[in-house]
């Protein structure tokens, strides 16, 4: 059943390799099931709701993924989705949860629809490749910013912002021990570095007395009645100027994270045809719209293919059948939710830190000493890390790029599409900026 299912033998792969591979994909998505509602319930959601909507998202959009493509891919909330979600919509923006989950839900049904009309390659191919690069950058910059929040390793200062957290506090120094002991174990390519570190940071702290072992490590999944289609659509209408911004920021969020991870898994997979255009793109894509519209629905942001899905690749998974035990095992991880429940912001820290870093990667590809490309690249970054805000620094990357191409005689480089979403934004601070007067 196996063979006719997952075309194991066309695929050049065994049953073994690629449960061995679901197995290994599993260890360095697990981080996402204490990140993602760590991150989420500094919202207002509650955590243990949003862990079972992060297992449920992860179990189904994984399924979703495995049988539509037959490709060994896992899908778990985004890391970028997540963090814009809860720190510059809900807490920056000030919008309430419920808001900013129809608004996520929205975007995925634009997605979906953007997928089955094609639109979708229009929106990649119409963005400059620089900004796309600066979006991955930005996203990474900001992760890693929580990360050190989180850990303390940085806290507020009245006059300069943010200063160094207190190193004589010893959660502090367990966030920084966490960053370089996965530092260590990912580039000596451990498997499952993150959770591996994650998890040691957190027995540390129970030794040491700050973290206490609930009194079962295995529990029924909590209740998921609390977020499940917890929309405010209401709310969202009334505010509709606020939000347009909002969904137009996860829709590119969203976009570019899929397709850069796309590509970088099918090369990884040796799922290119000649041209180097992805086998069966259209199924992939396909899938993670669905994928996407779901996680609203369950009550978290919006899954994606997720990047660490390169590890079972490496390790041999060829098809759905990865997929398959990588569902099951986010499956089994529902009944483990004070395990998970128990790890401290400071051991979770260290992942968004690292992750950040990852996500860094591209801006080699960017030339800098062309103001016209370099600029535009560079307010994303700092303005997305300084405003809190990955919209506020969108904005200003798109709308400089359009303003300083058209006045350096560059017009040509601008497609049409640009003219078009840097309106919008400038739109958006005419709105907020009147309403704020």
């Amino acid at each position: 059943m196996l063979e006719k299912l997952f075309h194991l033998t066309k695929n050049k792969t065994t049953v073994r390799t690629e449960v061995l591979a679901g197995l290994t994909t599993f260890m360095t998505m697990a981080y996402i099931l204490s990140v993602n509602p760590g991150i989420l319930s500094a919202s207002g959601m509650p955590f243990s709701a949003v862990f079972t909507a992060t297992a449920l998202a992860c179990l189904i959009g994984t399924l979703i993924m495995c049988f539509v493509s037959n490709y060994p891919f896992g899908m778990a909330p985004g890391m970028g989705l997540n963090a814009f979600f809860t720190y510059t919509v809900c807490i920056s923006m000030g919008i309430s949860w419920r808001v900013a989950l129809a608004a996520s839900f929205v975007e995925g049904i634009i997605f979906l629809l953007l997928n089955f009309f094609r639109v979708r390659q229009f929106i990649i191919d119409s963005v400059p490749q620089s900004l796309k690069i600066a979006i991955s950058i930005s996203i990474g910059l900001f992760i890693a910013f929580i990360g050190l929040q989180n850990g303390h390793i940085i806290i507020k200062n009245a006059d300069t912002l943010v200063q160094l957290g207190n190193l004589k506090d010893w959660t502090v120094l367990l966030a920084i021990f966490g960053i370089i002991l996965i530092a260590i174990l990912y580039q000596r390519k451990v498997k499952g570095s993150f959770i591996i570190g994650m998890f040691t940071v957190t027995i540390l702290a129970i030794i040491f007395g700050f973290v206490k072992l609930p009194s079962s490590l295995v529990s029924t999944p909590p209740s998921l009645t609390p977020v499940i289609f917890g929309f405010d659509f209401g709310d969202m209408w009334k505010d509709i100027f606020k939000i347009i911004p909002v969904i137009i920021s996860m829709l590119f969020i969203d976009v570019f994270d899929s397709v850069g991870t796309l590509i970088g898994l099918a090369t990884k997979a040796g799922y290119l045809d000649a041209k180097g255009n992805v086998i069966n793109a259209d199924k992939v894509l396909t899938a993670d719209a669905i994928g996407s519209t779901l996680g609203a629905c369950l009550g978290t942001s919006t899954p994606v293919v997720f990047i660490e899905s390169a590890s079972g690749i490496s390790e041999g998974g060829r098809t759905g059948l990865t997929g398959l035990v990588i569902a099951i095992l986010f499956g089994l991880s529902l009944f483990l939710a004070p395990i998970f429940a128990l790890v401290p912001g400071y051991a979770t820290a260290p992942v968004l830190v690292l992750v950040g870093l990852l996500m860094m990667e591209p801006i080699t590809k960017i030339d800098f000493s062309d103001f016209t490309e370099g600029l535009p690249v560079f307010l994303t970054m700092i303005l997305t890390l300084l405003t809190y805000s990955i919209t506020d620094g969108l904005a200003f990357g798109f709308v400089s790029y359009v303003v300083i191409k058209l006045f350096t005689g560059k017009k040509k480089d601008i497609p049409f599409a640009m003219y078009v979403v840097s309106i919008l934004f400038v739109i958006m601070f005419v709105v907020n900026t009147l309403s704020f007067s």
